[in-house]
This record gives structure tokens, sequence and C-alpha cells, in this order.
């Protein structure tokens, strides 16, 4: 059974009032608790799941942040995941239930971060999908950026690292390669081929799905890994390396 599918069935358990009132909440705990789908117990397979719904239900907030959802941002989410035409039935069928949803923002950031305490990564990941949403129609509204700022506060991210990751999802020509990277200028040229390497290394695909990306979403590595690779060679130009 598909993530998908699997997400839908128990939608269609939430609708009917079984889990927390019929929230996106309920949702989210009904997978963590594991009393939904018992197959589903393996972390790998929860973890995918609760990045799933963290995506789904954060990105229907964020992308009403700035007080309305254009259609760049509708095709943004559909981008985040990769999902089969038999599938897109399913896929709106979790989306609907996140748009009706009144529970803010905070209380999913807050399960979330609880839910994968021990995979910081993977809350790095949901963050990445929820810029790709922000940035889609070419503007990062104050509303937007506030938003996340708080969303990664409430995942344990400090401001700076808040700061390198939006540096890795500005256009080219406006960010910080230093900040792209993660380091300072003052590193030195060991560091930061060290900080290159292992920036490559976590976005490479196969350790993104270890940690429990689902694989619909992985694409979105490639574009992360250009924008480090262009950071790299600006700054290995700068120091003549």
């Amino acid at each position: 059974m598909s993530i998908w599918r699997r997400l839908a069935v128990a939608a269609g358990e939430i609708t009917q009032g079984a889990h927390l009132n019929g929230s996106v909440r309920g949702l989210l705990h009904a997978f963590a608790g594991g009393d939904i789908f018992h197959s589903a117990n393996d972390r790998m397979a929860q973890h995918q799941v609760a990045f799933t719904i963290g995506v789904i239900a954060l990105g229907a907030k964020m992308a009403k942040a700035d007080g309305t959802v254009t259609p760049d941002e509708v095709i943004a989410f559909k981008e985040v995941f990769k999902v089969a035409e038999d599938e897109i039935e399913n896929v709106s069928r979790v989306f609907n239930l996140a748009k009706r949803d009144v529970i803010g923002y905070e209380t999913y950031a807050n399960q979330l971060a609880s839910l994968l305490k021990d995979n910081r990564k993977l809350l790095g990941e949901v963050l990445d999908g929820l810029f790709h949403i922000a940035l889609a129609d070419g503007l990062f509204h104050p509303y937007e950026e506030r938003f996340l700022a708080d969303v990664a506060l409430r995942f344990g991210f400090a401001p700076t690292e808040f700061s390198y990751m939006k540096a890795r999802h500005a256009s080219s020509g406006r960010c910080d390669p230093y900040e792209v990277l993660g380091i300072t200028p003052d590193a030195d040229d060991k560091t930061l081929k060290r900080r290159y390497r292992k920036l490559i290394l976590d976005n490479h695909p196969d350790k993104m799905i270890a940690r429990g990306v689902p694989p619909e979403f992985v694409s979105l590595a490639t574009k992360k890994v250009a924008t480090i690779n262009a950071a790299y060679e600006a700054v290995a130009k700068e120091r003549r390396i």
C-alpha cells in the first residue's frame, strides 16, 4: 500500500470522528501512536508518514501566511511530492482534511518536533519543503519568513541555522555562498572542503530516504545540491583553490 493510500484510508477514519475530532493532528497522532496500520510500526515508515503529514499540514498553513494561496504555491505543493495520476484522489483527500482543519500551525510544529526529536535532519527536510512552497511565487513575504522562522525555532534550530537554510533557498544572485555552506569567511580551506563534502553527502537521495524522507520528495534534493555546488564553486574561485 502506497503512503498516499495509507494516509487516505486513515483520513477516512479521521473524518468519521475516530481520532481527535477529525483533525489532521489526529491523523498524525494515529500514525505516531501506531493505532492505525500496525505494519507501519517500523520507525522508517512512521517517519515517512510524519514527514508527509507535517509538510501537508504546515504547508497549507504556511501558504496562507501572506493572506492568499497562489496557483504557484499549489503547483509547488504538487512538486514537493511527485504523485502518480492514480494517487491524486488520495492526495486530495488528505489535503482537503488539512485545509478545513482549524488548529493553528503551532500545534503541528510542536507535535512534529516531538515525534521526530531523534531525527533532526528530517525536520530540516520538512523546512526545505516549506521553503519551496513559500518561494514558488517568486516572493518571500515577511509573514512567510516569520512563519518559517517560528517553525524552525519549534523544531529546535537556532536562528543562525535558519539563516543558513534560508540562504540555500535564495536566488543565486542574492545569497551569500558562505551562508549557503554554513561556514564563516574566516574558515580555512580544509574546513571549507570538509563542510562541502558533508553537505553533498547529507543530501544524497539514499541518505535522505534512510532518514525517512518519502521517495516522492527526494527530487527536491537536486535543486539543493545545485545551490551547494554553486556556492562552493564561488568560494573556491575567490580563494583560487
